[in-house]
């Protein structure tokens, strides 16, 4: 493993969470990949346009957001995957949630730096 580029992964990660529960879409927007594909929680499929404009409208909102575990494998110089178990809590489109939950990210470097081309996100039970 190449401990350069986990390294990276894990600061975009970071990046990423202070993202998310800030709903700052222009930092989303520099971490999300233009032809994301991600499955949500209840399995439907999302893109990058859909994601931002969640956040963009308060579709998506985070009271807490406590991130409690991070692993690393970096596949190539080029792909990295990450796996986060995060307690999360607010509200996804009017309803409210909470809980612990994975996420599962694989990290693209290409000419924007590192991006999210792909990941899912499932609740812990």
């Amino acid at each position: 493993m190449d401990p350069e580029i986990e390294t990276q992964i894990r600061e975009c990660e970071a990046r990423l969470y202070t993202a998310m529960s800030a709903s700052d879409v222009s930092e989303l927007d520099a971490l999300i990949a233009n032809d994301l594909l991600f499955a949500g929680p209840t399995g439907e499929l999302a893109t990058k346009a859909m994601d931002l404009d969640l956040h963009r409208t308060g579709g998506t909102q985070f009271h807490e957001f406590v991130p409690k575990e991070l692993e690393i494998r970096v596949l190539s110089e080029h792909f990295a995957l990450a796996s986060a178990h995060i307690f999360l809590s607010g509200t996804y489109l009017g309803n409210a949630f909470s809980g612990d939950y994975r996420y599962m990210r694989v990290w693209r470097s290409g000419k924007s730096g590192w991006q999210i081309v792909s990941g899912s996100v499932t609740a812990m039970v």
